[in-house]
């Protein structure tokens, strides 16, 4: 693994676009893990609106928003599993010993905990609200059902 440390670390400063697209990877899975977030908390956000309302127009806006929001959840979602690979290929070579030689190694941990935490989480919620969205397209009356679905493609 030491070899293979070294020779990645050598293949970095042989090539420095590499290293640039290395560091923009790293920065979008960063992004993506907060969108993730993010996008779970403001579909939460409205859902809690759409309930207080209780009405099949908030309903329906809800369940039309949810449509779109899922789209930024996906996204996020693949970019953290695709974007990953390579994070994880290069991260002793580019991530870890950039900290370590700065003594950031606890910042280093603090940042790994506090993005799973947001990842499931993220996951989590968006599963819960699955669910709600279920129940709410349901409970639709016919006619905005269809509307609903006329709407496939967003709003």
């Amino acid at each position: 693994m030491a070899e293979f440390n070294l020779y990645l670390t050598s293949l970095l400063q042989q090539s420095p676009p590499l290293g640039v697209a290395v560091m923009m990877n790293n920065y979008f899975h960063d992004v993506a893990t907060a969108l993730l977030a993010a996008s779970a908390f403001c579909l939460y956000a409205a859902h809690r609106v759409q309930e207080s309302m209780g009405t099949p127009g908030a309903a329906l806006f809800f369940l039309k928003t949810h449509r779109i929001m899922v789209k930024f959840f996906r996204f996020a979602f693949w970019w953290i599993i695709l974007g990953g690979v390579p994070r994880t290929v290069f991260y002793a070579s580019f991530e870890w010993n950039h900290f370590a030689d700065r003594q950031q190694v606890p910042a280093l941990i603090v940042k790994h905990v506090l993005m799973t935490v947001l990842v499931v989480w993220g996951v989590v919620a968006w599963r819960r609200l699955k669910a709600k969205v279920a129940r709410l397209t349901g409970g639709l009356p016919a006619q905005m059902r269809a509307g609903l679905d006329a709407a496939e493609g967003g709003c």
